[in-house]
């Protein structure tokens, strides 16, 4: 009866209310009858208890978990899209050239950053510098940086692009400059309507595109390149003398190869000290020998 009691106990503590209810019953039948010893104990089922426990306990203690192994695969799936949108930014994470394309000219600033390469300092800059030359010229000049091209073969058509898509009407574009700077390609490019590129010159606009915008993106100098090529246009616009730009490294390298001359002349060295070895290893032995049978 101590047994018995224990037992159930235990089992409260782990097994669920309806497999418990039985339980209790048996419980309250065994306190009633205090006389009847367990080995005449006779139970309304006839499988032993001890299995009607394991049986119990195992299926209501696990009848809660989906056993369903799709119901696994997807809450996988849940959590890997949670924890991608938690650590993805927003608004810029997908940002590309068709976004620039689509959201048309700046209208605060003469700046589009959609690859991420200028500084607070050069954005003010450079809104300084061309809203003055806008100012006193009425020619506008927007500047566009993006990481790669997709829909492009090089930065000129994608200028040309941008060109046509915000400013769709000649009237429109006619003193609109546009300088886009590829990061990935290390390329520029400027374009623009026909009064701009009156005033600036092709002269200027071929030194911007091979040497202030090329040169320093290889070194990833992006601020650099795009403020040095806005003073550049600038001057030409406002007639001043040419600042200059950055002139492309020479990439030749030096060869650790000897030329042949200087090959022809090791050669030579490299003969005569062997015919002097060979000299020394052959005479100076005989003039040993020579003086030895001598004094004989």
């Amino acid at each position: 009866m101590f047994i018995i009691k224990s037992l159930l106990l235990q089992m409260e503590t782990i097994l669920a209310p309806r497999s418990l209810s039985s339980l209790f019953n048996l419980k309250s039948t065994l306190q009633q009858n205090p006389t009847r010893s367990s080995n005449t104990l006779t139970l309304p089922n006839p499988k032993p208890l001890s299995c009607n426990l394991k049986k119990d306990s195992f299926f209501q203690s696990f009848s809660a978990i989906p056993t369903n192994p799709t119901w696994f695969s997807h809450g996988l799936a849940a959590l890997a899209i949670s924890l991608a949108l938690s650590f993805t930014p927003v608004g810029s994470a997908f940002a590309s050239e068709f976004d620039v394309l689509n959201d048309g000219p700046p209208k605060e600033s003469y700046v589009v950053d959609d690859a991420g390469v200028l500084s607070r300092v050069t954005r003010s800059d450079l809104k300084n510098l061309l809203s003055d030359l806008e100012y006193r010229k009425k020619i506008r000049i927007n500047f566009v940086t993006v990481r790669k091209l997709t829909s492009k073969a090089d930065a000129f058509e994608y200028a040309d692009q941008v060109l046509e898509r915000w400013y769709p009407t000649l009237e429109e574009g006619n003193n609109k400059g546009i300088v886009v700077l590829v990061t990935s390609q290390k390329e520029g490019a400027v374009t623009g309507g026909p009064a701009f590129i009156q005033a600036v010159g092709d002269t200027v606009l071929d030194a911007v595109v091979s040497q202030n915008l090329p040169v320093l993106a290889v070194d990833e100098k992006y601020n650099e390149a795009l403020y040095s090529s806005a003073k550049r246009l600038a001057a030409a616009i406002d007639g001043l003398p040419d600042p200059g730009g950055p002139q492309p490294k020479d990439s030749k390298r030096e060869s650790n190869f000897k030329t042949k001359e200087e090959t022809a002349e090791k050669r030579d060295q490299f003969t005569v000290v062997v015919g002097g070895l060979l000299v020394i290893a052959f005479v100076v032995p005989m003039a040993q020998y020579y003086a030895y049978v001598s004094k004989k």
